[in-house]
């Protein structure tokens, strides 16, 4: 079993992977800790308890503190346009849930729970990097503890989706990014080079909540405003994975291709949030990639079978 605590925003592409989670055999789902980015934090927060509740998830929900590694920082608006006023498609999640919330802060929840299962943790984190950054700044040595850290964001050989050079999540807390980018654990970045080849289709969305009832319909119903919105930038009347691109790597790392070498993460400037990588074996000046560790960009992907395995797991 893979004990996994899930760091996410949702988030319509988030609700898609959570629910991936949850229903896989392989994976055992020990923490939700939220971040902002789709919406506030306390949006996320309540979507994600709106979402345990729905669909009987036992892990606790940890809120994030809601800003930047940097607090200097600013931040952008909320994508309404993307996942809504609610964060979920304006669905109409109710103002409250009645669920309680762990106590401790994101960051202080990833701590702990790592400390209490040291080599176990695999945290897989779809949205900005402020809370893996945190629990980083707070206790260094839980990067030796840490199974692995598989990460939906940034770009390498295309251009981003929020500037020409960034990726969304990377773009809205870099300096978190570069942090985690560079500590000594194991980091996979699955980003736009693989997730933008990765489409559910309205039709295909449909035919899935026809064999499975409630839960599906949930999912479908949140994913219609995303699907509105991505129709006028994929072939298909659909919407891309990206989140769940980053699920499926930790069960089926096969279907991807990686590429190793350093990375780090652009702060400021017209690239500011522009994930570039150091591939291994390439000979340079010295810099400020040396002495770091060798990480994993995600380059290719077999889009056909992560979506069958999609398929096959939210049906569940």
């Amino acid at each position: 079993m893979h004990k996994v605590i899930f760091d996410t925003d949702p988030g319509v592409d988030d609700a898609m992977a959570l629910l991936f989670l949850h229903n896989h055999p392989e994976i055992d789902l020990i923490g939700i800790t939220t971040v902002f980015g789709n919406a506030s934090i306390e949006t996320t927060t309540r979507n994600a308890l709106f979402l345990k509740r729905e669909w009987g998830i036992s892990a606790p929900v940890a809120k994030g503190n809601g800003q930047t590694y940097d607090p200097a920082r600013n931040t952008a608006d909320w994508p309404v346009m993307i996942h809504g006023h609610d964060g979920l498609g304006n669905i109409g999640v109710p103002e409250t849930i009645d669920l309680p919330i762990d106590p401790r802060p994101a960051h202080r929840f990833i701590i702990d729970t790592v400390r209490a299962n040291p080599g176990e943790v695999t945290l897989i984190a779809v949205g900005r990097m402020s809370n893996l950054a945190d629990a980083l700044k707070e206790d260094p040595e839980i990067a030796g503890l840490v199974k692995q850290v598989i990460i939906m964001g940034g770009a390498f050989d295309v251009p981003g989706n929020i500037t020409p050079a960034a990726e969304a999540n990377i773009h809205g807390d870099p300096e978190a990014a570069d942090v985690v980018m560079g500590a000594h654990w194991k980091v996979i970045v699955v980003g736009l080079d693989v997730t933008i080849k990765t489409v559910m289709t309205r039709k295909r969305l449909a035919e899935l909540t026809a064999a499975n009832g409630r839960h599906l319909k949930l999912l479908s119903d949140i994913s219609q405003f995303y699907i509105d919105f991505y129709g006028r930038h994929v072939k298909d009347e659909g919407m891309v994975v990206h989140d769940s691109c980053a699920c499926v790597y930790l069960v089926a790392p096969e279907l991807f291709t990686t590429r190793s070498g350093a990375i780090r993460v652009v702060a400021g400037g017209i690239a500011d949030g522009q994930t570039i990588q150091k591939p291994d074996g390439r000979a340079f000046p010295p810099g400020d990639w040396d002495g770091l560790p060798s990480q994993h960009a995600c380059i290719g992907i077999d889009a056909e079978k992560v979506m069958a395995l999609l398929d096959e797991t939210l049906v569940r």
